[in-house]
């Protein structure tokens, strides 16, 4: 009896669908690390191309005087209810755009500085929606402020969550 408890015949079958099993358990966890990886990155690639574009376009108002710093008036009619209803601005739906900055910007095409809404393709080649708002504030110390707000959201998903926005104050020490 002890000779046959002894024996391995008939475990090598259990030992290899074990095996099986374990071996299959660790692939799925590494291929599934690799798919939540891969998103990831995909996620990260978009942020870092819209904080670009977003920095971008924060330079042509840097590059600008004081007085240059406003949107196009009449393109500012023109623009969507995601630019009206913005709500990483805390503006609620519909919000007036009447409390832009804005001037009768010339040039054929416009200068985007002076474009409130646009879509462009970035350098992965994915499209993006740059949205530019420019407000005047006001100050405890009584100077009058320019307040640029640049949000870049996803081209093909303009209800999702913004990618990347970058807000900067102007005053008239810029020149005039």
């Amino acid at each position: 009896m002890r000779a046959r408890l002894r024996s391995e015949r008939g475990f090598g079958l259990i030992e290899l669908l074990m095996a099986m099993v374990m071996l299959n358990v660790g692939i799925l966890a590494v291929v599934a690390a690799f798919s939540s990886g891969m998103f990831a990155l995909k996620r990260a690639s978009k942020i870092s191309t819209a904080s670009a574009l977003a920095d971008s376009q924060m330079e042509l108002f840097r590059a600008i005087t004081y007085s240059a710093i406003a949107l196009d008036g009449t393109t500012l009619g023109t623009v969507d209810n995601t630019y009206k209803c913005d709500t990483t601005l805390g503006a609620s739906c519909p919000n007036s755009t009447g409390s832009e900055v804005t001037t009768a910007c010339s040039g054929s095409p416009l200068p985007n500085q002076c474009i409130p809404s646009r879509t462009i393709t970035g350098a992965d080649h994915k499209s993006y929606r740059i949205d530019t708002y420019i407000t005047t504030t006001t100050p405890t110390n009584g100077r009058a402020e320019k307040l640029v707000t640049v949000v870049v959201r996803d081209g093909t998903a303009l209800s999702a969550r913004p990618l990347a926005t970058e807000a900067s104050t102007f005053d008239q020490s810029t020149a005039g």
